[in-house]
């Protein structure tokens, strides 16, 4: 057991560090708006991981029977990730737009960062991966899987709030002029992905 929730750490520390869409978006919005927004995000992504996860375990035949559903997803995700990085491109100084009611403000992070995470059919896949691996490699029984996942998501969770207090507590070094080059950046990868995802889905 010990092992299942050392090896589920390390794996969820792993999937953090791919410098991805949900990083950029976390180092964004906490350096624009606060750490909390960047928890908020991380909490939609915990909360999409556990529904993958959920897939992962149990197999994919709850999934709905759609034709051609993965390309699909990757539409939406590719459509999302081209809204994002057009919006963080051609903004200004970066300024909170969203209602600031307490309900509204958690609705929109959260919803963000499970999207973020969602739509990218490479995060689906890497789950059902991991499943497989440690099913018929690591030969882990069922209280075992539990527990790697477990850990792994924990970990995920932890280690994205950890980026998004990180990325706060170095705000002074982010000027405006920083602030909004660095938005920049970001749009520009969030569509440079989202032109992976449709190469890999659509053209390859």
């Amino acid at each position: 057991m010990l092992e299942s929730l050392l090896y589920g750490t390390l794996t969820g520390i792993a999937l953090c560090l791919t410098f991805g869409t949900v990083f950029f978006s976390l180092v964004q919005n906490s350096v624009d708006n606060g750490y909390k927004t960047g928890v908020k995000i991380a909490l939609g992504v915990l909360v999409c991981d556990i529904v993958f996860v959920f897939f992962a375990i149990y197999g994919t035949a709850l999934l709905p029977d759609i034709p051609d559903f993965k390309k699909w997803m990757a539409g939406a995700g590719v459509f999302f990730l081209i809204a994002l990085g057009l919006t963080n491109i051609v903004k200004g100084q970066p300024k909170i737009a969203y209602p600031k009611t307490s309900l509204g403000n958690l609705l929109y992070y959260f919803t963000t960062g499970f999207l973020l995470n969602g739509l990218n059919p490479v995060n689906f896949i890497s789950w059902v991966t991991i499943a497989s691996y440690i099913r018929t490699n690591l030969h882990y029984n069922y209280h075992q899987v539990l527990m790697f996942f477990g850990a792994s998501v924990v970990a995920v969770f932890l280690v994205e709030c950890g980026i998004a207090v990180f990325a706060h507590k170095l705000k002074r070094i982010f000027t405006p002029r920083v602030v909004t080059i660095f938005n920049k950046v970001t749009g520009v990868v969030f569509i440079l992905i989202a032109c992976q995802i449709a190469y890999v889905n659509f053209l390859s």
